[in-house]
């Protein structure tokens, strides 16, 4: 089971890569990205319905670790394409405006979840049985309603809850990317920079240097931990 879960898993990492490379159309690309995901979701659930777990802690790790892998990429691309087509046509004040109200909602599903949230993060197992086993269900235990119209032969209780965390993160960091780009065009406006006589071409995608810019924030890289993330991207832009 794991063999082929890696092997699946890595296949939906690379295409999702080779597609991010020629981002040119943010719609079509995130289009793109719910019909491979999905295709491969369908791939990972034919074989688990046909597969007999050889242990509950096999059925477990499928449940926790496996299964959110994929979907919570299918989460993220369907909740982006739909976050995108919603934009206001405005004022980028508008439209910054529009996606901090879409990180307030990320932060809802986070207060509203919490107890689940701290569980999962802090890696405590002593419910796993019973949030990620087949048929294994608590009614008291903050169940979604997505879990009663899944395939019970592909679903625990608790798996989309996992796979939402994860998705959620990433849009977290799409959405913060969004306002620090609306952001820097205003503090741009008004202040022509000079780029150097001999450009780089960013090859990688576009999430990659996103990703990059607030992993350097996080480690504190610039200016003794002091530099904010949107000085950090300005100087990105520039170069």
């Amino acid at each position: 089971m794991v063999a082929f879960t890696r092997v699946l898993h890595n296949k939906l990492e690379e295409q999702l890569k080779r597609l991010s490379i020629d981002e040119t159309n943010g719609l079509k690309h995130k289009e793109a990205g719910i019909q491979i995901t999905h295709l491969h979701i369908e791939t990972l659930k034919h074989f688990i319905i046909k597969y007999k777990f050889k242990s509950v802690k096999e059925e477990i790790k499928f449940f926790k670790e496996i299964k959110p892998l994929f979907f919570s990429k299918l989460i993220f691309y369907v909740k982006s394409f739909n976050i995108e087509t919603k934009k206001p046509n405005g004022s980028d004040r508008a439209q910054k405006r529009y996606y901090e109200n879409e990180l307030n909602r990320l932060q809802r599903y986070f207060d509203n979840n919490l107890e689940f949230y701290q569980y999962f993060r802090m890696q405590s197992t002593f419910l796993d049985e019973k949030y990620f086993r087949r048929g294994k269900f608590d009614i008291r235990l903050n169940l979604d309603t997505f879990f009663f119209e899944s395939d019970p032969r592909f679903s625990s209780s608790h798996d989309f809850k996992v796979s939402k965390i994860l998705a959620n993160d990433l849009l977290a960091i799409h959405l913060k990317a969004k306002i620090t780009l609306l952001d820097r065009k205003e503090d741009f406006a008004d202040k022509p920079q000079r780029l150097p006589e001999e450009r780089l071409t960013w090859s990688d995608s576009k999430t990659s240097l996103i990703e990059l810019i607030y992993a350097l924030h996080s480690s504190g890289a610039f200016s003794h931990s002091n530099a904010d993330i949107k000085t950090i991207a300005s100087y990105f832009e520039i170069i």
